[in-house]
């Protein structure tokens, strides 16, 4: 009877429903152009100039090229079926409605953020590209410039592991956590004891987690648990089996708040693959950073404008969440520090400009790593402008994929990229989920952003742009171990492939946009 109890549970989990009730909306578009074939040719000229008229509309939209083309190819290569896809699965922005309510809480979290004008004065004097980095990130992502914040360099999922449960066991105040994917395991099973014992003391527990992310990691409804245990939690976006726009939209995210004054952010989920626990994709290589300090003030105000997104209000005095003056008064840095967010409500690609922006101002090299290398045509021109220009681009990706689709597509851009001069590496060991950008012993970015549409468009991120932090040479250091580890990709191998893998590399890039 147990046995079969198994067997029933994961038959009707939420992950079956749901992908059940998506599958069902699928065949319904499918069984509506069958009906529509049977009168061919009065619905295809239709359909053709509704094409027609949807592709202009697309054209014309302030959206990526890339996205465009791809929907364009669709819509005017199968008119009938095409235009019918677009119409219940191409808006790839949430409602108005949505939208500003989040820019609500986004513009009331402005007020709590003002800018350092004598930080900026002092950039300007000392760096024209930095200062420009860090006035558009204020300008459009909101998020101001900071010094006496310290930063510690992780450079692996291990040692984040490790400082994170020291750190935790600290708290007196609040703990505010943040993240896309938990998974019950060593990690957050041990994460999870602290933050139950620290509520019980009296701690302010808060977590917030993206239901997709968790979709086959955590029971149905493990809020409601949390919540038992004394932990206040919110689900970001709820997955149902009906598809909508707003389903394109998730909290990919990693924020780990203690007391105001200390800030984690990365790649690392909670989850055991990301602490090498076991293995998933061979061994897995990952990044995080650490602020202490005035800057942290930042991810606190990310997280509080999440919270109060979710609960739908913005009663609560974000002020008495701000950092002690005891707790940072002895704290210095060499540089300074943005903590940024990226939201796909405001129509800016912050995430892609602030990497455009270090790639422009490159004067000797740019190491980036990132687990998928899906690019559009403005991000592709600026590398091999840089290379072009003498800069020295070098590019570290996964050797072993998560998601065979997405290295298809990642592969298939080396081969321009290589053809003028930039550098590209796979991680042999396994898989490499850290998001790196490190520039001229100078500027570096951690965080969460992956170079892919969904990261780029779609989803919630985080960051730090820092310039002159102490933790900078760590980055460039474990970068350069790292390479020690790769294997260098050569024009030659890009080269010596089957016409059927270039033909398959070439439609998967086309709708790249699109997955």
């Amino acid at each position: 009877m147990r046995g079969l109890n198994k067997i029933l549970k994961k038959v009707f989990n939420r992950a079956v429903v749901c992908i059940i009730g998506i599958l069902l909306q699928v065949a319904y578009l499918v069984m509506v152009f069958l009906t529509f074939g049977t009168l061919y040719t009065y619905s295809y000229f239709i359909f053709l100039g509704l094409g027609i008229a949807l592709s202009l509309y697309i054209y014309n939209r302030d959206i990526n090229p890339s996205y465009k083309m791809a929907w364009i190819f669709v819509i005017l290569s199968f008119p009938l079926f095409g235009v019918m896809f677009y119409i219940f699965f191409g808006n790839s922005h949430s409602g108005d409605r949505l939208r500003k309510r989040m820019m609500q809480y986004s513009d009331e979290a402005r007020v709590l953020l003002p800018q350092n004008d004598e930080l900026m004065s002092k950039l300007h004097k000392d760096n024209s590209a930095a200062e420009k980095q860090v006035k558009y990130l204020y300008d459009y992502s909101g998020y101001p410039v900071y010094s006496d914040t310290s930063t510690t360099y992780f450079p692996n999922g291990e040692d984040k592991f490790a400082a994170m449960l020291e750190e935790l066991e600290k708290a007196e105040r609040f703990i505010f956590l943040e993240y896309f994917i938990i998974s019950k395991g060593k990690m957050w099973d041990s994460v999870l004891d602290i933050l139950e014992r620290k509520a019980k003391q009296g701690v302010d527990v808060r977590l917030i987690y993206d239901d997709v992310g968790c979709l086959l990691t955590l029971p149905y409804k493990y809020n409601e648990e949390m919540e038992r245990r004394g932990i206040k939690c919110r689900v970001f976006n709820p997955f149902r089996p009906i598809w909508s726009a707003k389903m394109n939209n998730r909290d990919h995210r990693k924020i780990l708040v203690i007391d105001g004054h200390t800030a984690f952010t990365g790649g690392i989920n909670l989850a055991d693959e990301y602490i090498n626990a076991y293995e998933k994709y061979g061994h897995w290589k990952d990044s995080a950073v650490m602020l202490r300090g005035a800057g942290v003030w930042s991810f606190t105000v990310m997280f509080l404008t999440m919270w109060s997104f979710l609960e739908k209000d913005s009663r609560e005095d974000h002020r008495r969440f701000m950092p002690r003056p005891e707790d940072i008064i002895n704290i210095k840095s060499t540089g300074v520090v943005v903590p940024y967010t990226d939201s796909p409500l405001d129509d800016e690609p912050v995430g892609e400009n602030v990497y455009l922006n270090i790639i422009n101002s490159a004067e000797n090299y740019v190491y980036i790593t990132t687990p998928y290398l899906v690019i559009d045509n403005e991000m592709q021109t600026a590398l091999v402008l840089a290379a072009k220009s003498g800069v020295d681009v070098r590019i570290i990706t996964p050797h072993i994929p998560d998601k065979w689709f997405v290295f298809a597509v990642t592969r298939a851009h080396y081969r321009k990229l290589l053809r003028y001069g930039i550098k590209i590496y796979e991680y042999t060991p396994g898989f490499i989920h850290a998001k790196n950008w490190v520039s001229d012993d100078k500027a570096a970015v951690v965080g969460t952003i992956n170079l892919d549409f969904r990261s780029l468009y779609l989803h919630f991120e985080c960051a730090a742009f820092m310039y002159r932090c102490e933790c900078i040479p760590d980055i460039k250091r474990d970068y350069l171990d790292t390479l020690k580890q790769c294997q260098e990709i050569t024009y030659s191998d890009c080269i010596h492939i089957s016409i059927f893998r270039r033909i398959g590399r070439a439609v998967l890039r086309l709708f790249a946009p699109m997955m």
